[in-house]
């Protein structure tokens, strides 16, 4: 399964390059899908690719989904399948 995470760009260079941060977690991705980006936004990031902006409320939301993800995995009586 593939997902887009949201993250806000910290960094960014005249060469399409970009530190995000994520929950926390940085890591390099391009904006060379995006043109008119900007230092402080969030942006959806896919394969290393910013392939939209989101807005504040959508990755909020979007976060809280994945600590809960985090939270179940430690959970010790869980079910699946």
């Amino acid at each position: 399964m593939c997902l887009a995470v949201p993250a806000r760009i910290i960094e960014l260079d005249d060469n399409d390059n970009a530190v995000v941060d994520a929950m926390g977690n940085r890591w390099r991705c391009k904006t060379t899908l995006l043109a008119d980006v900007k230092l402080g936004e969030l942006v959806l990031v896919h394969a290393g690719f910013a392939i939209t902006k989101v807005d504040e409320e959508e990755a909020k939301q979007t976060w809280q989904l994945i600590a809960e993800l985090d939270d179940f995995k430690d959970t010790p009586n869980k079910i699946s399948g």
